[in-house]
């Protein structure tokens, strides 16, 4: 009832996004009117988008339904993406990832392929009840609408640096603000109020505070983002939408049955671990469950108890009778026999902890919280504190160290450690820490010092550095060997050198030292350091202590420890499990290296995975319910509810139809089995069995999925799970097919931020440039794993590149009537021909690898400059009918996986053809006539050429780089253009020698001191004026040779492959119009009548000789 309620109310209280197109654009059109800047286009385009989606509606063009026969490659598409979180409204980045799949749909659906491309939403976890428990508790405590203490102007302060990335990583959630003069921003002195977030995002007053029902987000939200993908173009069949979380009971079914599967097959198990926790929430913080930190792990320590020696000093009175320790927190445990001292911070903040009935740590606070949810700590999960301390407190306490040489150590200052790191207790180890040598050198060296500082002589002088470990090359002492021999470090603030020198040593230590002290002298550092460990652990001298590897800040707003948890695990990691994961990886297409190392790197770590939470909201555990499935949990094969989710739902994301023909019920685990797993028909089931044979069909039609798209920090986590979980569950048939990365998204070339402004919605990118520019730009945007950069300027520039084609359009179909008719037949046709054909085999090729920039220039930016270049060259004869229109089917085609409104207007609406651009196939070409295209190349760069030439000869000035116009008052009417077709001389011996040394097949030469013989060997190296040829030849063959690995053997030919005269004589009229001449002759240099017309202007002819390729001219 709450969700009919909700969405009832709903109905009315949200427009969709279409009708709120009109007064959205009234409000820019005014805003426009007010700047003094025109929005006619960006509106010309949403008219049209709106228009457009209409029709797609009626016709319900992106209805996905299965064949009848399986299909063969290439027949089917079925391509997901990471469903997002629905706190928010989507914004850019999503819509970046979001376009790579839409591209490469769309491409696959115009070339003919069945395509299915669904879309969901999550809810599971815990961001919306914290929200929604926020809100509740401010209604609480300042009333319904709430009267805030304190108002400001603007909030100075700026937020953790850990927020401010939080928020870079999720939907433009209403649980943040948007920038540091925001609405919710600018109330109580930095408080951020859930209320004014609510209110900022355009809630009303009179609607906030429902939302302290979590629910309501899910019935609030979801649709929105519906509304925003629909407008945005996207080719989604929606009846297979859902919402996660028990809200949905045949999507929690689903999951449900997935889990008892996973327990099953002995996947899940239930074990004590180390776990990244949330105080605050009480339970384990999961990647999607934080702010900041996602991919941090435990970072597991040794904590060395270094016990004080009585007597005690004075302060230290309240710990008589208790066993008092230094807690000194190590990653080296096998080191401890050279202890020298201990380092703690002067102006640190201790406390002396106690740890159970009689012993007590000393440590610093954030060390002991870890502790306390590790089961050390008297009380447990609260540290308590009988004493609070400073560095200095500690400094010169007598210590009795494990396994240290010296009976007795002492504590001693050192400035540099970090007190967020470990315990802020550091055992020193001089003989192979870098940090420990050059510290206790300095204090050693400098008697000064050390009375500033308080320190006897006695804690100091007397201790040597005690060999403990062979390390080839360095021997034993290799921080001393180090620092003093490879890195000359002088001080022990020397931080980059020491980072460096830490690293060397190390690794090397570890890697290939060998122990030369105590126990296991002989055996490999790496052997021995476990056994050290262990007996340090048996005997009671140490305990295990883990933390976070760096900084993790939950969604509630605390900082995460590691806690020592009872919890149910996804075995991730298992041997088994890893091959078969492994094995599906090598056969999946991942579009790059990068990505593929990524993936590898994560399988290589990776281990079990809780997957149990207390708080938030999710699907129960089924044979546990007092816990949830965790987010990153039941989203790993949801990719196949997408097939079956239409016959579920009836249609409805929430699963709440009453006319689905089955109900949640009677989805057993052996119905799910029989769908998904190739189990029999389930016997017991009254479910019709036409119906189940329909929905096992679908799943099987379009499994496995072809693509999944996401951004590359789901590498670690939720992609690597689906790669493990499809291995567990289905058939090696059915697991997937491919994954495609991508970086994150700049905005105008910086970091989107909500703090800073610089940060869009999806919505509202939509509304202030239009879906299809909007579409232009992502495309624009990047295609690689590094981070992609949406521009302003290019979404602009395709507001005006669309806009402009639709009115050419309009003008070439007006004049039709006067083009010339019949087939192709000049050259300029001909190469336009050519061009638009390069253009349809480049641009598949594009989509086909999407790698959609490139496509974007080969299937836009290059036609257009063809089809710009085709109007230069037409002359008087004008455009060929037939060409024009084939252009004009072509481009619409290829533009339209990327711009599909514009296309599909275009299509109907001026070209006026049958059916849907979206499915009209891809265009035929014939193979491309790539002579031609040099050919024209080599025109066009003649062309230029030539009128720089002229300006020179006429004027005497630089030209720019791409010539200027001929001056109008020019008396040069005459051109005479030499062409050399041929290589000779010199040239040809060379071009010569480098065909011998080409492999055409690989595009590449032997050795150049191969090349170097040959040419020296030849009758030219034997020549008398070689020396002199020589220093032209070197260049001409570094040139010849870089022209042949990149268009193969032609460019060692010793003619073009074309001629060079007939090319420029049949476009004599093109190039007087381009030159601005009206008599012009194309003539041959190894001609003697034609040299004989240079006259007396020859010795500039013989200055610059023409050459294959580069022709030469004359003015007068």
């Amino acid at each position: 009832m709450l969700i009919c309620n909700l969405r009832s109310r709903l109905s009315h209280s949200i427009p969709s996004f279409q009708s709120s197109f009109l007064s959205s654009c009234r409000h820019l059109t005014d805003m426009a009117a007010e700047s003094g800047k025109s929005f006619a286009r960006r509106d010309r385009l949403r008219e049209i988008e709106v228009k457009v989606q209409k029709w797609w509606q009626e016709n319900d063009v992106f209805r996905s339904e299965p064949g009848e026969k399986p299909p063969q490659p290439g027949e089917k598409f079925f391509g997901n993406f990471p469903f997002p979180y629905m706190n928010g409204y989507l914004h850019l980045g999503h819509a970046f990832s979001l376009s790579k799949l839409e591209f490469a749909a769309a491409f696959h659906r115009l070339r003919g392929a069945n395509v299915l491309l669904p879309f969901a939403f999550h809810c599971t976890g815990m961001p919306i009840k914290a929200s929604a428990d926020k809100l509740r508790r401010e209604i609480e405590q300042f009333g319904d609408p709430p009267v805030f203490p304190v108002e400001r102007e603007e909030l100075e302060e700026e937020k953790p640096k850990e927020q401010e990335e939080a928020e870079n990583n999720a939907g433009a959630a209403p649980d943040k603000f948007k920038g540091k003069k925001s609405k919710a921003a600018a109330k109580s002195g930095g408080q951020v109020y859930q209320w004014e977030i609510m209110r900022s995002v355009g809630i009303s007053d009179s609607e906030i505070s429902e939302f302290q029902d979590p629910y309501k987000w899910l019935t609030y939200f979801p649709p929105l983002a519906v509304d925003d993908l629909k407008a945005f173009g996207l080719g989604c069949d929606w009846r297979r939408s859902f919402i996660t979380t028990d809200i949905n009971p045949y999507f929690d079914s689903f999951v449900r049955w997935q889990m008892r599967k996973l327990k099953s097959m002995g996947k899940v198990v239930k074990d004590v671990r180390y776990t990244i926790f949330s105080p605050l929430d009480g339970q384990p913080c999961a990647d999607h469950d934080r702010a900041s930190g996602e991919g941090v792990l435990p970072q597991e320590y040794t904590i060395i108890k270094m016990e004080v020696l009585k007597p005690f000093p004075p302060k230290f009175e309240v710990l008589e009778g208790k066993k008092v320790f230094l807690a000194a927190a190590t990653l080296r445990p096998e080191t401890m026999y050279g202890q020298t001292n201990a380092w703690v911070l002067p102006d640190g903040k201790y406390g002396a902890y106690e740890v159970n009935e009689s012993e007590v740590f000393v440590m610093s606070y954030r060390a002991a919280l870890n502790l306390a949810y590790q089961n050390h700590s008297k009380v447990p999960e609260k540290p308590t504190c009988l004493l609070e301390l400073t560095g200095r407190d500690l400094i010169g306490l007598p210590l009795k160290s494990p396994l240290s040489f010296n009976e007795v150590i002492y504590a001693l200052p050192m400035m540099s450690i970090l007190m967020d790191k470990g315990t802020g207790v550091v055992t020193s180890v001089p003989s192979d820490a870098p940090d420990d040598y050059m510290s206790l050198k300095e204090l050693k060296s400098k008697p000064a010092y050390r009375e500033k500082l308080g320190i006897k002589d006695e804690w100091v002088v007397p201790f040597e550095i005690v060999p403990i470990i062979e390390v080839p090359v360095y021997g034993n002492k290799c921080a001393e060997y180090v620092c003093e021999n490879e890195l000359n470090i002088k001080s022990p603030n020397d931080k980059d050198k020491l980072a460096d020198a830490k690293k060397r040593t190390y690794l090397k230590g570890f890697t290939e030292g060998t122990m030369i002290v105590g126990e296991y002298a002989g055996k490999k550092v790496q052997e021995a350091k476990p056994l050290i460990r262990s007996k340090l652990l048996e005997t009671g001298q140490a305990i295990i202590y883990s933390e976070p590897e760096k900084r993790v800040m939950s969604r509630s707003g605390d900082e995460c420890i590691v806690a020592l948890t009872d919890q149910w695990y996804i075995t991730y990691g298992e041997p088994e499990w890893q091959k078969l994961a492994e094995e599906c990886l090598s056969n999946m297409n991942l579009y790059s290296d990068e990505t593929r190392h990524g993936f590898e790197h994560t399988l290589s770590w990776l281990n079990q995975w809780a997957c149990s939470r207390s708080f938030g909201l999710g699907t129960r555990i089924p044979w546990d319910e007092q816990y949830l499935v965790e987010s990153l949990s039941d989203s790993t094969i949801y990719m196949a509810y997408y097939t079956v989710a239409h016959h579920l739902q009836n249609g409805d994301m929430y699963g709440s139809s009453k006319s689905s023909a089955i109900k949640p019920q009677q989805l057993t685990d052996d119905v799910w089995d029989y769908i998904f797993c190739d189990d029999p028909f389930p016997k017991s089931t009254d479910i019709s069995s036409s119906l189940l044979e329909r929905m096992k069909r679908e799943f099987e039609y379009w499994y496995p999925f072809d693509l999944r798209v996401s951004g590359k920090d789901l590498i670690q986590n939720h992609l690597t799970f689906s790669i493990y979980n499809h291995t567990a569950i289905m058939s090696k048939n059915h697991w997937p097919l491919g994954f495609r990365c991508n970086g994150h998204t700049l905005l105008n070339s910086e970091k989107m931020s909500k703090s800073t402004g610089n940060f869009k919605t999806l919505r509202e990118a939509i509304e202030e440039f239009s879906a299809d520019a909007t579409r232009f730009s992502l495309a624009d945007a990047g295609d690689g794993v590094d981070d992609a950069n949406f521009a302003f300027e290019t979404v602009n520039t395709a507001i005006l590149k669309l806009t402009k084609e639709i009115a050419w359009y309009e003008d070439v179909l007006a004049a039709e009537s006067s083009m010339r008719t019949g087939p192709p037949s000049t050259y300029a046709d001909r190469v336009f021909a050519n061009d638009i054909n390069i253009a349809v085999k480049t641009t598949e090729q594009n989509y086909s690898n999407y790698m959609f920039r490139e496509a974007l220039k080969t299937g836009f930016y290059d036609l257009q400059i063809a089809r710009d270049e085709y109007r230069l060259s037409c002359g008087v004869g004008g455009y060929n009918r037939d060409l024009v229109w084939r252009f004009m089917d072509v481009q619409t085609r290829l533009i339209a996986p990327i711009c599909p409104h514009y296309a599909e207007f275009v299509w109907k609406e001026l070209l006026k053809k049958d059916g849907f651009v979206v499915k009209a196939g891809w265009p035929s070409a014939n193979a491309p006539d790539l002579t031609l295209k040099l050919a024209n190349e080599y025109l066009q760069k003649t062309i230029v050429s030539l009128r720089k030439l002229l300006q020179t000869q006429i004027s005497g000035k630089k030209p720019n780089k791409k010539g200027a116009p001929v001056p109008a008052d020019t008396k040069v009417t005459t051109g005479l253009i030499y062409v050399n077709e041929e290589f000779d001389g010199w040239k040809a011996d060379c071009l010569n020698i480098l065909r011998s040394k080409f492999d055409e097949g690989t595009r590449t030469f032997v050795p150049d001191s191969e090349i170097l013989e040959a040419l020296q060997q030849s009758p030219l190296g034997q020549s008398s004026n070689f020396k002199q040829v020589q220093k032209q030849c070197m260049p001409f063959l570094r040139h010849q040779k870089g022209e042949a690995i990149k268009l193969g053997s032609q460019a060692l030919d010793l003619r073009l492959p074309f001629g060079e005269i007939e090319v420029l004589k049949e476009n004599l009229d093109l190039i007087k119009r381009q030159i601005g001449l009206e008599n012009v002759e194309i003539l041959s240099v190894t001609d003697t009548d034609s040299l004989a017309k240079a006259g007396s202007l020859r010795p500039v002819l013989e200055k610059n000789p023409p050459t294959p390729g580069n022709p030469t001219a004359i003015f007068f």
